[in-house]
């Protein structure tokens, strides 16, 4: 083995974290409003023109650098200033006065909780597959520029959307590459004492544990709900197909944003009735419109 390799253990955190300048870079990489505002897109191609093109994914491109060209890059002046403006544009962004708060100033409307079982947002997070994704995700990055306050939840698959390629025969085959969180622009939603929020959803018998994962979406948060959880059995996170109906799809989407304290005023669905996660939501009816066993009041 050469001298100049080293042999690094799995569980070490990124070795240029420490890096002056990493924060900023990892702030930019972990926001996915990079996915229809393209000011960062030079930042990612100096940094590996060759992994940007393939994968559109900053986070991966921010992992994959050396530690050395980080060094040298954030040491050039010119670079280290855009970097330091771009975060700083994003961070007025979020505070500036948005189109909802200047129109409704005395809303009482703080909160819309929007369940989808899919959010296309950039091919750097595959959790879609169709016209679906494609109006939620559209629904998240219109609410961030308009300000309005939605925080999505959805699933985080392991397999998404699958890749297609012909064989020689010319015939399709379906490849479905797995999905590495490490390598999604996601971070694990932590309580103020660290510990990773993880949700029980009690079945008969038997209790399923989901972890929240959170996507920054501009001004918007996404969580995404992941049964990849040690607590559970073997195939247990399938189990919850025992949720049947619509309205028992969404039990574990009221208690995530239970446990993040958003308390939201509306639910919204997307999708026809008969596929919506919490049927007729997508109306914005109050949520206690909602009584027990699925009926309107």
């Amino acid at each position: 083995m050469s001298e100049q390799t080293r042999v690094v253990h799995p569980k070490e955190p990124l070795l240029s974290a420490d890096v002056e300048g990493f924060d900023s870079l990892s702030e930019l990489a972990l926001d996915m409003r990079s996915s229809w505002n393209h000011a960062t897109d030079q930042v990612w191609r100096q940094l590996d023109p060759v992994l940007w093109e393939l994968t559109q994914n900053p986070w991966v491109v921010l992992q994959t650098v050396s530690r050395e060209k980080l060094q040298r890059v954030l040491a050039d002046r010119a670079f280290r200033k855009n970097v330091d403006d771009l975060v700083q544009t994003r961070r007025d962004a979020a505070e500036a006065g948005s189109w909802f708060q200047q129109t409704y100033p005395q809303s009482p409307l703080t909160c819309v909780a929007y369940f989808s079982m899919e959010f296309m947002l950039s091919e750097a997070l595959p959790i879609y597959s169709g016209g679906l994704g494609n109006v939620a995700g559209d629904q998240l990055k219109a609410a961030s520029d308009l300000g309005v306050p939605v925080v999505g939840v959805g699933l985080l698959y392991q397999q998404g959307y699958f890749r297609q390629v012909i064989d020689k025969d010319g015939g399709q085959q379906a490849l479905f590459p797995y999905n590495d969180p490490g390598q999604l622009p996601i971070t694990p939603l932590r309580k103020p004492n660290g510990e990773w929020l993880r949700l029980e959803i009690g079945l008969p018998g038997y209790s399923v544990w989901l972890r929240v994962w959170q996507v920054q979406v501009g001004r918007v948060k996404l969580y995404l709900l992941d049964s990849n959880d040690a607590a559970n059995y073997p195939g247990g996170g399938c189990r919850l197909r025992s949720f049947r109906s619509d309205a028992h799809r969404a039990i574990p989407g009221w208690l995530c944003t239970d446990a993040t304290r958003y308390n939201p005023r509306r639910f919204a669905g997307l999708g026809p009735p008969e596929k919506r996660l919490v049927g007729t939501f997508q109306h914005g009816l109050p949520g206690d419109s909602w009584e027990r066993g699925g009926q309107w009041r």
